[in-house]
């Protein structure tokens, strides 16, 4: 169904759902690194209660596993404002989806190489992307007040 840029569309929730399955995505592979650092005897499992010495296979999947609870906790209730203010259109929905891309290969450079050369700019991309929801956010919001 092809949406108007002045109709709100439940579609923004969709880049949500998938950015979820990211950070699932992420805990399995932190899990599954974990488990086999344990298994070859570089680390006990009981290490892992405080978080004292994080295995080298799994430190990157830590750190990219918090970073999914830092910038995207904007991107939830941004989300959830332009729905609910009826700015959920296919301007905003198509930069959730741009977002939620970003997240990925994010994701995926962190966890494979960490080369900041092709982290950074994916990051800042992101950020970017995220700014402008919460820019049109704001216009709607204007927009709706003054009627």
């Amino acid at each position: 169904m092809l949406m108007m840029a002045s109709e709100t569309t439940t579609a923004i929730f969709w880049p949500m759902i998938v950015h979820v399955v990211l950070v699932a995505i992420v805990y399995a592979v932190l899990t599954f690194r974990r488990s086999d650092a344990v298994r070859a005897g570089e680390v006990k499992a009981s290490q892992f209660r405080e978080n004292r010495a994080e295995p080298e296979r799994s430190l990157f999947v830590r750190n990219n596993l918090q970073n999914q609870f830092e910038l995207p906790t904007l991107f939830y209730p941004v989300c959830i404002a332009l729905y609910v203010t009826g700015g959920a259109n296919l301007y905003t929905t198509l930069l959730a989806w741009l977002f939620v891309i970003a997240r990925y290969v994010h994701a995926w450079i962190h966890i494979r190489t960490n080369d900041l050369r092709y982290r950074r700019p994916v990051f800042m991309a992101g950020s970017l992307l995220l700014m402008l929801m919460w820019l049109a956010f704001a216009v709607n919001l204007i927009t709706v007040e003054l009627g």
